[in-house]
């Protein structure tokens, strides 16, 4: 009577064990059907690869954690106090069995290390992607909103980045506000902004649509709402929206920039400007600089060839100077 009854609350406990798992994983269902995952539902050449890279790593992970979660379930089974069947061997030694469970793990780590070596490289963010044309655009995160500013097209946007279907997009990155992360997880990673200093990100769109960007760090109150659109269509479309932006009422200069949209408040809605300044972004930047001074790739190049210049001068009469120092030499 003991022993079937203990058989009954043995089978009730698996039954009670399994259909919590189906619950949970039902839950899990039901809360995220109908609701599309972006990271896994990708539609740009940069996020297919990442979304494949988290695939592999899945799998190469589920070749460890079933069989320890089988292993596990099973010696707790197996080795309960009471089956007295069971044999205790404190001693016991296998090589084969040392061999699996350091062996395999050994072998995925070395796996996941070489893929985490290739992609690092392959997905560098800095990393320009090939294509006929490249579009331009300088990203300054506030609080609690994105402006994104378009040097060659003239214009600006608030809360939301215009961009042609299948061309690449090269972005440079700021923040005039605490540290935040520009994440479009359907066309791109996270990438960091940073009162200051400047990173870049380059992405493109394979698919016509819009597709949700949002701020992925803690940064105050406002920032769970501080998200924005990203809309991928035609290069026409978007030839046709630069042209119309570009003669907004609304003009913007570092003026205006500091008046309306520096000040620190939440504001989710959507503006286009006419950009005035073609040097804002550097102007928000050097606010951060020790001098105030403003930096800039064409500043750089030309401080780079003016400083060459001045020293092939310089060498030159130096040159010219040792040699009219020289015995016999009349300069």
């Amino acid at each position: 009577m003991k022993k079937s009854s203990k058989k009954l609350l043995r089978v009730i406990q698996i039954v009670v064990s399994v259909m919590i798992a189906l619950g949970v994983v039902g839950v899990l269902w039901l809360a995220t059907k109908g609701h599309p995952i972006p990271v896994l539902q990708t539609h740009g050449t940069i996020a297919d690869q990442e979304r494949n890279l988290l695939y592999l790593t899945m799998i190469l992970s589920v070749i460890v954690v079933v069989p320890v979660f089988f292993l596990l379930f099973f010696i707790l089974i197996k080795y309960r106090a009471s089956n007295k069947k069971a044999k205790y061997q404190p001693d016991y030694k296998n090589k084969w069995a040392e061999f699996v469970w350091w062996g395999i793990p050994g072998v995925i780590i070395l796996a996941i290390s070489i893929v985490t070596y290739i992609s690092t490289h392959a997905l560098d963010p800095y990393q320009l992607l090939k294509g006929n044309s490249t579009l331009e655009v300088q990203v300054v995160s506030l609080d609690y909103k994105w402006l994104f500013i378009y040097p060659e097209q003239q214009t600006a946007t608030l809360n939301y980045l215009d961009i042609p279907v299948g061309e690449p997009v090269h972005l440079d990155l700021t923040s005039d506000a605490p540290m935040n992360s520009f994440w479009v997880p359907a066309l791109a990673g996270q990438i960091y902004t940073m009162p200051g200093m400047s990173t870049q990100l380059s992405f493109s769109a394979d698919d016509i649509g819009t597709y949700n960007g949002s701020n992925a760090n803690i940064s105050g109150d406002g920032f769970a709402r501080m998200r924005f659109k990203v809309n991928a269509m035609s290069k026409s479309d978007f030839n046709a929206w630069a042209l119309k932006s570009a003669a907004s009422k609304n003009m913007l200069s570092f003026d205006s920039y500091k008046k309306d949209l520096r000040p620190t408040k939440l504001d989710t809605s959507t503006k286009t400007y006419m950009l005035m300044d073609q040097n804002l972004y550097n102007e928000v930047m050097s606010n951060y600089m020790p001098d105030g001074s403003q930096s800039t790739k064409s500043d750089t190049a030309t401080s780079s060839s003016t400083s060459s210049s001045n020293s092939d001068k310089s060498t030159k009469s130096s040159s010219s100077s040792d040699m009219g120092d020289m015995p016999g030499m009349d300069m």
